[in-house]
């Protein structure tokens, strides 16, 4: 986590009376059940920009980035000629995936199931063993490919194809990121955490600076909390706070739609990606960047790392407990702080209008 110092200039954003306007959250079931989930996996995350990775992380042919994003797998590969192309991640044949989750190196598009070989454009080139016959025909059982496109190095993947353009979807983060070299900086880790709650229950979390005082006592101690602001603008939460001398957490921390973070500072940044696998189960996967990944700077980079990651794992513990409470059928909503709650406002009034596409309404 890094609230930002304050020196860069925040976008418009919407005012709300919190004082003559009520404020909830969003009713507890939207936290556990199966059909709410369901609506979410099409109305939110294949409906959305999904962020995958850098192309810094794919840089020869055959590289590529396999994800899992709430029951859809995606891969990115970059081809023969270095072009960038993003498929779904199963075979044709039979809907087993190409590779398992993560980044590798392949020459060949091979299906290890049944054998089934893919070019790098998708098109099935070999079907090992399978006979002959007049109805089946190569052309017509290639891979699923998926709408890609890129913003400053980094990869989004649309998997409805339907989003507006990706730098129409970003909105404001464009403008609050101008002033960060953030394509000049390099991977030093990846670090992945496995959470058992609804990714709202922790999205809820992260777009607030309220649980600070109780839940990160490191934290509290680098920042001057009375000064703690959380606004927000089109996609896109923004928390700051002013820090104390010595504070690891200066520089920009945003939380953007639906499911990305990003924590950029002079030298480098941290991103995330906020990813539900069912109901109750999500997994975190953060990446941390530097803008020089000299020896001499490698322990106190880790130092950074390491401060950040033991910040992720402390809310888990109270996540985890309220996600109990959530399906427990006592709670059923509560009110919301006009003074450090106004980015989770924001945020569920985004979930209300995806999921009223699909036809679930409070």
């Amino acid at each position: 986590m890094a609230p930002d110092t304050g020196t860069h200039s925040a976008p418009k954003v919407a005012q709300i009376d919190g004082k003559t306007t009520p404020l909830y959250t969003l009713p507890a079931r939207w936290y556990h059940d199966a059909a709410v989930y369901e609506a979410e996996r099409w109305a939110i995350f294949a409906g959305t920009w999904q962020f995958v990775c850098r192309e810094a992380d794919l840089p020869q042919p055959g590289d590529y980035s396999a994800v899992k994003i709430a029951g859809f797998d995606i891969f990115i590969l970059r081809g023969r000629e270095g072009q960038l192309k993003a498929f779904h991640n199963l075979c044709s044949h039979r809907a087993a995936p190409l590779f398992a989750e993560g980044t590798g190196h392949c020459d060949v598009l091979r299906c290890r199931y049944h054998g089934w070989m893919f070019d790098h454009d998708g098109k099935l080139k070999v079907a090992p063993h399978f006979g002959e016959c007049d109805w089946f025909k190569k052309d017509e059982n290639g891979l699923k490919s998926v709408r890609l496109d890129s913003w400053r190095g980094m990869l989004f993947v649309n998997i409805d194809g339907k989003a507006e353009p990706l730098i129409d979807f970003l909105g404001d983060v464009p403008d609050l990121v101008a002033p960060y070299p953030i394509e000049s900086f390099t991977k030093r880790a990846d670090e992945d955490f496995a959470i058992k709650c609804n990714w709202k229950t922790y999205t809820d979390n992260f777009v607030e600076g309220y649980h600070i005082p109780g839940i990160h006592p490191g934290l509290i101690q680098s920042i001057d909390f009375n000064g703690f602001e959380t606004t927000y603008g089109k996609h896109v939460v923004i928390m700051k706070a002013p820090q104390k001398s010595g504070s690891i957490y200066g520089g920009l921390w945003l939380w953007i739609w639906p499911n990305m973070t990003l924590s950029v500072y002079p030298d480098g940044m941290n991103a995330s990606r906020i990813v539900p696998h069912t109901p109750r189960s999500t997994t975190l996967h953060y990446s941390f960047y530097f803008q020089s990944l000299a020896p001499e700077l490698a322990a106190a980079q880790q130092t950074t790392i390491d401060t950040n990651c033991q910040i992720v794992r402390e809310d888990f513990g109270i996540c985890e407990q309220s996600q109990a409470n959530l399906e427990g059928g006592i709670y059923q909503r509560g009110p919301l702080s006009p003074r450090h709650e106004m980015g989770v406002k924001y945020y569920h009034d985004e979930v209300r209008a995806a999921l009223g596409t699909q036809d679930i309404r409070e």
